[in-house]
Parts: structure tokens; C-alpha cells; sequence
């Protein structure tokens, strides 16, 4: 298998993941936050359904300003953010689907205000934004168990629900 059906494979394999876990995203908690310094859940879980669009952006730009970059809008209900996930990967895995190996070689950086934070190759680049999405899926599903939401099985089995 080469790079890019891997990549495409566990990109496929985290939407599947993260759907379940906006399947039941409760609408009414959109303000919640398990403390001062945390995200309020509204944000988190739109920042991981934006996340899923990050391929096509590391694969057609050569660098993301989070100071300078327009600000995606944030979807307020379960129906917004599934619509919205559905879309962010859609054009994730179009990217994948439409690049060269060699394409991942090139490298990409991510900067704020023109400060470069981090420059990897678009691989390790692509690898990172999947590594954000098992991250912040992971918090949701804190807040999820501290709301009392049944959490979906994400690798496995979770202790709400048996199968996955």
C-alpha cells in the first residue's frame, strides 16, 4: 500500500469515528466548558470537524498563518456539524485522492502573524493533523463522560458501548 492509501485509509477510519461522536452531540451544551482555560464545547467540536479539511490545505498551500487566515464559522447543532464534518472530509480525501506521492515531500509550514511555529514535510504535516483529530476527539469524549453522554467505542469497545 502506498503513503497516500494509508493516509486516505485512517483518514476514512477517524471520520467514521468522529461521526459517531457527533452523532450525539447534544445541542444544548454548546456553552460548556470542564474549566475556565478549556475550549467551550461549540468551539472543540467545530475545530475537529475542521481539522478533517486540513489534508487539502497542507496539500495545495505551502504554509497556513493562523493569525492572518480567515476564521471558519462555527456550526451551533448536531445537523450543522455532521453537515460540516461531512463536507471537511470530502475535501480531505479528495486531496489525498487527487495528489502524487511526490507531493508529500514538499514541505509546509504552519505560522502565526508571520511567526513560523512548526515546518514539516507535507506528510509529516498530514500526520500531525491526524494525530489532532484523535487529540481533540479524545477531549470531546471527556466532556461527553462529564455530562453523563454515553460515549461511542473509538479503538474498541467503550464501557457505554460494547461494540465498535
Amino acid at each position: 500500500m502506498d503513503t497516500l492509501a494509508q493516509l486516505k485509509s485512517e483518514l476514512d477510519s477517524e471520520y467514521q469515528t468522529t461521526r459517531k461522536f457527533f452523532d450525539i452531540y447534544p445541542d444544548n451544551k454548546n456553552e460548556y466548558a470542564p474549566h475556565e482555560k478549556s475550549m467551550k464545547m461549540k468551539s472543540l467540536a467545530n475545530h475537529l470537524a475542521d481539522v478533517f479539511e486540513w489534508p487539502n490545505t497542507m496539500l495545495t498551500t505551502s504554509e497556513l498563518d493562523f493569525g492572518t487566515a480567515q476564521q471558519p464559522t462555527l456550526s451551533s447543532t448536531k445537523d450543522e456539524l455532521l453537515k460540516k464534518l461531512d463536507e471537511n472530509y470530502k475535501s480531505g480525501i479528495d486531496a489525498l485522492e487527487n495528489a502524487k506521492e511526490e507531493d508529500l515531500n514538499s514541505t509546509w509550514a504552519l505560522k502565526h502573524n508571520g511567526h513560523e511555529l512548526a515546518k514539516w514535510t507535507k506528510y509529516a504535516s498530514i500526520r500531525h493533523s491526524l494525530n489532532q483529530i484523535t487529540h481533540h476527539r479524545a477531549q470531546l469524549g471527556v466532556y461527553y463522560r462529564l455530562n453523563d453522554l454515553p460515549l461511542p467505542g473509538s479503538y474498541g469497545p467503550s464501557a457505554d458501548v460494547q461494540s465498535f
